[in-house]
């Protein structure tokens, strides 16, 4: 397969391009900065530089095309103020899901979080936050001509992958690994039978492989 992928510099980004590159699938990463692109080649990734945040519907729809799957892992990151949540974490998933259908891509996985909701209340900046991924969300759950699943894992750790999970609907609250999230969403991405699902995603008893194929096709 050929998978691209937004944020390409991300934590889990390089986990999931190093799994991804492992299996043997062409992997691109888009990336924001010139000088991330060598932890790209590292990673087994092709870095292609593209400002989402400025960047037209077409302009990321020509990188995308050719492309068996997507995979939208970007987001403003710690310390970034409300503003960059509505551009990156909301418009560029927008931007980057709309830019897959026009591109033909077959699947769309989405990165998002835990609580996303367009409706949350509050005006702290992770609250902003849950309302931007939230709002792609929805955005992503209404459109046609393509297989989308979104990903919505708990607190992120950096302990290393125990390859056991809970994913589910809905799951409750718990941290996860970004080692095991990397690793559910290398499985998501070859598997369209997990389309139009929206599954949260915490540590647990189950093995990723495993615990992917229980909710495949509910």
């Amino acid at each position: 397969m050929r998978i691209v992928i937004a944020g390409g510099h991300g934590q889990i980004a390089l986990r999931l391009e190093r799994l991804l590159a492992a299996r043997g699938d062409e992997v691109a990463g888009i990336i924001r900065k010139p000088e991330q692109a060598d932890d790209l080649r590292q990673a087994g990734a092709e870095p292609v530089v593209l400002d989402l945040e400025s960047a037209s519907v077409e302009e990321v729809a020509e990188r995308l095309r050719g492309a068996d799957a997507a995979v939208f892992a970007a987001g403003a990151g710690p310390g970034s103020g409300a503003a960059r949540k509505d551009t990156v974490d909301k418009g560029a998933a927008v931007l980057f899901a709309d830019a897959a259908v026009r591109a033909g891509v077959g699947r769309l996985v989405v990165l998002s979080s835990m609580g996303a909701d367009p409706k949350h209340e509050g005006r702290e900046i992770f609250d902003v936050y849950l309302r931007a991924k939230g709002e792609a969300d929805a955005h992503v759950q209404r459109l046609k001509g393509i297989d989308w699943t979104i990903l919505r894992p708990g607190s992120l750790t950096d302990e290393a992958g125990t390859g056991l999970v809970r994913l589910e609907a809905h799951t409750g609250r718990g941290p996860v690994p970004r080692d095991d999230v990397a690793a559910v969403l290398a499985e998501l991405v070859e598997s369209s039978s997990t389309a139009g699902l929206t599954l949260e995603l915490i540590g647990g008893s189950t093995p990723v492989s495993v615990a992917v194929k229980s909710v495949a096709g509910n």
